[in-house]
């Protein structure tokens, strides 16, 4: 909504937040004045023309300051007479800021700040939408993270056993080397045979000296009994009975 107004024999079209400088009024700065002086009011495809006033209108101002305008130089002179004059002017005026405008009961500032609470209601209902979303985002968010971390920890407890002990962590201790002998692998070739060493014949128990013949018709004790080998016959030559007994 916009008007336009008459003041110091000059028209002015103003609208809510517009300072103009009109002709030097006498208000003190920081006052509030009404001009009733409206000669159209225009709101949207409407309009009102006054004849020569617009019943019912007016227009609310705030005095900012009293000041002066910019300097404006006269010069007359006229020719062949000798004659030169110089004037300077600085006009006097008072810069109003305008607060409101009123036709028929509606005020323009009224509705202005009836829009923009409205705007402010949607601004704050969208903040409050994106607000939502971000925590919806930063749960989510959290969750991934908490699932990621439990999976590098389950992967990090499975690697203990080939992964190194880290730096300035206690060394596991040492297992000791098993006395056990291992099996020599079998030959496969006739040469490994005649290079590894023969075996040690082993003794036997028949090698202890006989014991003195029974007599004929007597049992024999069966510690008189030559005693047999028991282990495994060993690869060395046997000595006959004949040269034991010699």
């Amino acid at each position: 909504m916009y008007a336009v107004i008459e003041t110091g024999g000059k028209q002015y079209r103003v609208e809510i937040g517009t300072e103009l400088a009109v002709e030097r009024l006498d208000v003190e700065p920081g006052q509030s004045i009404t001009l009733d002086r409206v000669l159209l009011v225009a709101d949207g495809a409407e309009a009102s023309i006054g004849q020569p006033l617009v019943d019912g209108a007016s227009v609310a101002a705030e005095v900012v300051r009293q000041d002066r305008a910019d300097k404006v130089i006269a010069f007359k002179y006229r020719p062949k007479a000798r004659r030169r004059v110089k004037k300077g002017h600085r006009q006097e005026q008072t810069i109003l800021r305008v607060t409101d405008v009123v036709l028929g009961g509606r005020s323009a500032a009224e509705a202005a700040r009836q829009a923009e609470a409205a705007a402010k209601t949607e601004r704050e209902r969208l903040e409050e939408a994106a607000a939502r979303q971000a925590a919806e985002d930063a749960a989510l968010a959290a969750k991934l993270a908490a699932r990621a971390a439990k999976a590098a920890k389950a992967e990090a407890g499975e690697g203990v056993a080939t992964s190194a002990p880290a730096e300035g962590a206690a060394e596991p201790p040492k297992a000791r080397p098993s006395r056990a002998k291992t099996a020599p692998a079998p030959s496969t070739g006739a040469a490994e045979e005649t290079e590894a060493p023969a075996p040690a014949p082993k003794r036997s128990r028949a090698k202890a000296a006989p014991s003195e013949p029974a007599a004929p018709g007597e049992p024999a004790a069966p510690g008189d009994q030559p005693a047999q080998a028991v282990d495994e016959p060993s690869t060395a030559p046997k000595r006959s009975r004949t040269k034991k007994d010699e």
